[in-house]
């Protein structure tokens, strides 16, 4: 997409359409469908242009743009983390996507109430409107996006046998399909798909995904007396007197901030959380420590100082790192608090 002219596209039409506060989240929020380290620098500079006379305060665009970049995080399957989740949680894609999905709606409105309010929404242009014609010029550029989540839920309710051959069988066939409609719209040349194929960081993220796979079946091994590693892991946890909720939010929220990305602390944390809730967990204590430690490890993440995307956000704007997380403590903080008493909630209404 990105090498056909299709985000690009989208941008154009989102700017030219959109008064600047929406725009501002919209923007990153698009860019952030394309999984990619660093992709918060690719959308600063259009967050930058939103705000042509220098209004506000560099920071809270920095903000703004670090925020809505990642609302997909906790449930979009492009992701590798989100994948990884889905492949250590033994969730289907589609369990694992709904209920992750509140907490994607849950973090739009915290950006609203902490960011967005802060920027007036109207720039002098009363004329912006976002009109029928213009929703079809987006969902036209959208559509390979949309086409691979509609095939992938129409095999998965219609032809559920091609799930038993590979759970990811049906979402590799919707991405191929989808490249296939980009490729009849806005067609791509063979030195661009050369590079697309030849791209070092996907090969990168597969040999990173290999080797945290490795890790959780070391996790998930035997001791020489034949006792499961996970089950001494955990009983020596719980030997020192903490609390499993403390735990499943401690551990994946430690490993959020030492690593800093969604793929980093659920291949570092999850092995160790699934142990703890034992071999045979029921569907409800698997849905509800999934989302619990999902949800702290990406809050670890997103404060964590060694983001990329937050790295780069700040030296896009010039605003200082640590002040940056600061003033990213407090909506993080209630964005963990409604994953927590969501969790409290789940725990309730499945006794």
């Amino acid at each position: 997409m990105s090498e056909s002219g299709t985000m690009k596209s989208m941008v154009a039409v989102v700017k030219a359409h959109l008064n600047r506060r929406k725009a501002m989240a919209v923007l990153p929020a698009i860019i952030g469908f394309l999984p990619m380290p660093g992709g918060a620098l690719f959308s600063a500079p259009l967050v930058d242009d939103c705000d042509e006379n220098r209004e506000f305060d560099p920071i809270l665009k920095a903000k703004i743009n670090y925020w809505f970049r990642h609302i997909w995080e906790y449930w979009w399957p492009m992701f590798p983390g989100v994948l990884l989740a889905i492949e250590l949680s033994r969730l289907e894609a589609w369990q694992f996507m709904l209920l992750q999905l509140p907490m994607s709606i849950f973090a739009v409105a915290i950006g609203y109430f902490f960011l967005l309010r802060r920027i007036s929404g109207d720039r002098g242009d009363e004329n912006v409107r976002f009109d029928l014609a213009t929703f079809f010029s987006v969902l036209k550029l959208a559509s390979p996006v949309i086409t691979a989540m509609l095939v992938y839920g129409l095999i998965r309710f219609f032809i559920p046998s091609i799930s038993s051959l590979n759970k990811y069988l049906p979402m590799c066939i919707g991405i191929f399909l989808a490249i296939l409609l980009l490729q009849f719209l806005h067609p791509i040349d063979q030195k661009k798909w050369r590079r697309i194929l030849c791209h070092k960081p996907i090969y990168i993220m597969i040999l990173l995904v290999y080797a945290v796979l490795l890790y959780g079946a070391l996790i998930e091994g035997n001791l020489p007396d034949g006792t499961p590693l996970v089950e001494k892991i955990g009983v020596e946890i719980v030997s020192f007197g903490i609390p499993k909720t403390a735990l499943l939010v401690l551990i994946p929220f430690i490993c959020g901030v030492s690593t800093g990305i969604a793929i980093g602390f659920v291949g570092a944390s999850f092995p160790i959380v699934m142990g703890l809730i034992g071999e045979n967990p029921s569907f409800a204590t698997l849905l509800s420590t999934t989302f619990l430690a999902f949800g702290s490890g990406y809050v670890g993440m997103i404060v964590s100082p060694v983001h990329v995307c937050l790295i780069v956000t700040n030296e896009h704007f010039k605003t200082e790192l640590m002040d940056s997380i600061k003033k990213l403590l407090l909506p993080s903080a209630v964005l963990f608090l409604l994953n927590l008493s969501c969790y409290l909630l789940m725990k309730a209404l499945m006794r």
